[in-house]
């Protein structure tokens, strides 16, 4: 299952919270250690957002050119057709 950004920045900020409110060490620790983690795969999945949202506009643009191309072409054939 893919999970978003948000889904995984929201638990980064709820690990501080939690870390905040810690009385205990141990339990501080462990929740700026989740919390260091959970930032880790939000960071993680934007990266891995954009780099997508960067691969589909590049996609995009490309389909754009050979379209053109292949109209550029189309009139090249139809122009010597009508001059046979």
């Amino acid at each position: 299952m893919s999970q978003t950004f948000e889904f995984y920045d929201a638990r980064a900020r709820e690990a501080e919270a939690e870390a905040d409110k810690a009385t205990l060490d141990n339990v501080r620790d462990r929740n700026l250690r989740a919390a260091k983690t959970w930032q880790a795969l939000a960071n993680q999945a934007k990266r891995v957002m954009l780099d997508r949202a960067k691969t589909e506009r590049e996609k995009a643009a490309r389909r754009a050119v050979e379209a053109a191309d292949a109209a550029d072409i189309q009139d090249v054939i139809d122009a010597a057709d009508e001059a046979a």
